[in-house]
Order: structure tokens, then C-alpha cells, then sequence
């Protein structure tokens, strides 16, 4: 395999294509999936590039509203300190919707040592990742985003629902699948695949969902997650730039609407062994169809055994919780099935080959490397225990639900302080980190007066 190129080749292939590009985005997920990041100017790509640059290591461990917490280092009572900062090869890439020509690259962080800093996310994933590089498997993934596109002509956000043409009216219904609701937004996806190729994010389909104004756009798979997290990031940056160029405003939070489906983050997973076959169907012990093995139940047992504490994780925030809910198309329950769109974990009808897990608990405002970091985390734990699930959800099979998945972010935050799995994979310092700036942030949610208790009580108490 050839040698990647270095980050000054690279950087002056990139202005070879780009040559009027004046300022570069350095960016980075947060622990919510947030980019934070500066903005660098031609005279200092090539340093920025080549050598590093120090920068905050608190902000990776920001609040959602972008405010340290008390209690975390790297805050205010510390003194913010930086750490080491470095451009990851082969992330620099144009903006195209920049109104001047801009381009962009993501970074890293590491400690003075030289080793990558605990807290940045995709750090977390890759020590996960090492796992597997033991059992010599190789993970592979792929990502689906749901997001609603709004439209705010009001005194609140509406969802973009298709107008009935010669009519005027916005259409009623989920209208799910509807080809024509994708119709109605075609300039704003042409741009969504257009920005996509630029910037070398393999955007596939995308389909009108469960809901008005709701879309889905699907990544193809990939071979490397932390690759594919990359791009889900990304891929959130381009809809939400498009969005606002068509005068839309692109919302992948989990539950906007009450009586409406939520956003999911779904992702697809199996592995591939040192032989290039598909390991979940390489074994002699096949049953169900399509044929499962052993080693897919055990990884399935895994990953239900360790969901109620990684909750807090695929449900990162206080409106994550309204979208688990029964009868939305959102698991509740700790099931698995084939070809089953109600269950937590699905197995999709495929052929031996193509044999894979669909993950369908996290919403689309999670971070996607710590999700996949959970999700890697309890296949490695089902498979290392040889953890057998529950009975399988047959094909067509009408559920009674038990709400045995968290469903209120308190209890979703005392299942992770409880977690005897997860510190081991995503690492004990940065857990207790997590659930400190969680546990922050939901007192300050609660502690604010919604205009919900005046109206309730007002009058009653």
C-alpha cells in the first residue's frame, strides 16, 4: 500500500485546484458533534498544515450550549489550558458555498507527549476500534442522518411540507416515500450531492420520511468508522449550509415535533475477517434467513446487555428523550429482529455476504464517533462473553412493548454512572467527565421555568 502523502504535498495538490482559496476552517467535533474550530488565513495554511498549532483542549468537553462546566478541567478553573493541535491527512477539502473561495480540514488533538488527547472523540472510538484489530476483524459501517428542513414564517419553526401543486396548501400526511416531496426540494439537494463530491463525502440516496418536512440522507459504507464519522459530521455541515441557501433551516434534533416521527442516527455494521469474509455468516452454525451465526447473536446479546447504559450516549440530550417513544418508529424495548423497523436492533434481509447489524436507537443529535464507539463497545463485549440475546423478533411479529431502554434523561444518566462496560472501552476519566457535563446541563434544563407549568398550574395550585 503506497504511503499517504505528506501534509505539505497534500496541501499544495489542494491549492493547485484551488488556487483562490484566502482562509481555511480548522475544525473539530465536540463531544456533542458540535465542529468548533478557527479560521486561518492564506499566509498561514502551510504552518497550520505542517506544524500544528496549540489550541483549547476544553473544547471538546464543552456544554451543548458551548459553555465550560464547572468542575471539568481544561474550564475556567484551570486556567483553559491548550493542548497540541494537528490537521488529519487527507481531511482538507473546498467550501463550496463560502462566499469567497474557502476551504476547510479537520484536526485532532494530543497531549504534550504526543499522544491523542482522552477526550477528543475520535480518539475514544479509535481506542475501541483496537479491539478489534486484535481479533483481527475489520469494521464496516455506514451511516443514516434523518433531519427535518423548516421553515421559519412564523412565530415558530414549521416543518417544509410539500405543496399540493395548483392548490397552494401545504400537504397533509407522512406522505413517506413520496417522490414528489423530494421533487419539491431538487435545487437544494443538487447542491447537497454537489457539495458532497467536492468535499468527498459519499452521499447515496436520500428518501422523503416518515414525516413532513423530514428527509433522509444515506452515506455508503466504509471500512475505516473513524472515516464514516468523519463524514456523518460533515455530512450535517453541507445540509445545514444548503438548507439555509434555500431558505430553509436544516434541524437534526431528535424530536421536533410532538406528534411527528423523530431524527435518527441509524447505523449499519458488520465485519469482515482476515479472509475478506463476512464474519457474521462465517460459521458452521447458520439458521434464520438471511443465515446468522453464533457470533452475530453474541454480538447482538452484547449490545442490548449494554444499552441502557450507553443511552446516555445515543440520547445525548434533554429533547433526545421525547423521541423515545412506542408507536414512533423509535426503540423503546430491548429487541432484535429480522427485517423488523420496530425493534432496537434489525438485522436487514440480505444475503450471506452483505450480513449486517442496523443500530437504530441514537438520534440524530449524537455524536457519531462516541456512538460508534458504544456501539463497537458492546459487540466486543457480547462477543467476548459469548452474551446470547432474547428470543428474536420474527419478520411481521405485532410487539408489546416494555420500556426497558431509558426513556428519561435522569435515568439514562444513573445507567451510565453505573456502568461497569463502558469505562473499559471508551476510557474511566472521560466518563465521568461525561456524565459530569451531563448531569450539568440537566439541572440547568430543569431548573428553568417552561411556559408549560404556567398553563398547568397557574390557576389549579
Amino acid at each position: 500500500m503506497p504511503s499517504p502523502p505528506s501534509p505539505k504535498s497534500e496541501l499544495s495538490r489542494h491549492l493547485r485546484k484551488h488556487p483562490k482559496s484566502t482562509a481555511m476552517e480548522l475544525l473539530i467535533a465536540d463531544m456533542h458533534g458540535i465542529l468548533k474550530g478557527k479560521r486561518v488565513r492564506r499566509r498561514d495554511f502551510e504552518k497550520a498544515v505542517t506544524t500544528g498549532f496549540p489550541f483549547c483542549g476544553g473544547t471538546v468537553l464543552l456544554s451543548a450550549l458551548g459553555e465550560t462546566v464547572p468542575g471539568l478541567p481544561y474550564g475556567e478553573e484551570d486556567g483553559d489550558p491548550d493542548v497540541d493541535a494537528r490537521v488529519i491527512p487527507g481531511s482538507i477539502a473546498p467550501i463550496p458555498w463560502s462566499r469567497r473561495p474557502a476551504s476547510q480540514a479537520l484536526f485532532r488533538l494530543y497531549d504534550h507527549d504526543g499522544q491523542p488527547f482522552f477526550a477528543d472523540p475520535r480518539a475514544i472510538l479509535e481506542r475501541t476500534l483496537s479491539r478489534f484489530a486484535k481479533r483481527r476483524l475489520t469494521p464496516v459501517m455506514a451511516t443514516e442522518l434523518e433531519f427535518f428542513l423548516l421553515r421559519n414564517d412564523g412565530e415558530n419553526p414549521t416543518p417544509a411540507a410539500a405543496i399540493v401543486p395548483g392548490i397552494g396548501r401545504p400537504q397533509l400526511g407522512a406522505q413517506v416515500y413520496h417522490p414528489e416531496d423530494l421533487r419539491a426540494i431538487e435545487p437544494f439537494l443538487e447542491d447537497v450531492y454537489d457539495w458532497c463530491d467536492a468535499q468527498n463525502i459519499p452521499a447515496d440516496s436520500t428518501i422523503a420520511e416518515y414525516a413532513p418536512g423530514q428527509f433522509e440522507v444515506n452515506l455508503l459504507h466504509h471500512d475505516n468508522p473513524v472515516l464514516a464519522c468523519d463524514q456523518a459530521v460533515l455530512l450535517k455541515r453541507v445540509i445545514k449550509a444548503a438548507a439555509l441557501k434555500h431558505g430553509f433551516v436544516a434541524c437534526f434534533m431528535a424530536k421536533p415535533f410532538e406528534h411527528d416521527s423523530g431524527n435518527g442516527l441509524h447505523v449499519h455494521l458488520s465485519f469482515v475477517d482476515g479472509k475478506g469474509r463476512n464474519y457474521f455468516s462465517n460459521d458452521s452454525e447458520r439458521q434464520a434467513s438471511p443465515p446468522y451465526s453464533k457470533r452475530l447473536r453474541h454480538a447482538v446479546g452484547g449490545l442490548l446487555k449494554t444499552m441502557p447504559e450507553a443511552t446516555a450516549v445515543f440520547a445525548p440530550n434533554a429533547n433526545s428523550y421525547r423521541r423515545l417513544r412506542p408507536e414512533m418508529f423509535a426503540p423503546v424495548d430491548l429487541n432484535w429482529g429480522v427485517n423488523h423497523r420496530a425493534v432496537a436492533i434489525r438485522i436487514p434481509g440480505s444475503d450471506a455476504k452483505n450480513l449486517r447489524i442496523e443500530h437504530r436507537v441514537a438520534g440524530a443529535d449524537a455524536n457519531p464517533y462516541l456512538v460508534t464507539a458504544c456501539i463497537l463497545a458492546g459487540v466486543d463485549y457480547g462477543l467476548r462473553e459469548r452474551i446470547e440475546p432474547p428470543k428474536m423478533i420474527e419478520e411481521g411479529q405485532r410487539l408489546r412493548l416494555r420500556a426497558k431502554i431509558p426513556t428519561r434523561w435522569d435515568q439514562a444518566l444513573t445507567k451510565f454512572s453505573r456502568s461497569r462496560v463502558l469505562p473499559e472501552y471508551l476510557g474511566a476519566e472521560w466518563c465521568q467527565h461525561f456524565l459530569t457535563n451531563r448531569r450539568a446541563e440537566n439541572a440547568q434544563y430543569h431548573n428553568d421555568v417552561p411556559i408549560k407549568d404556567f398553563e398547568w398550574y397557574l390557576r389549579s395550585v
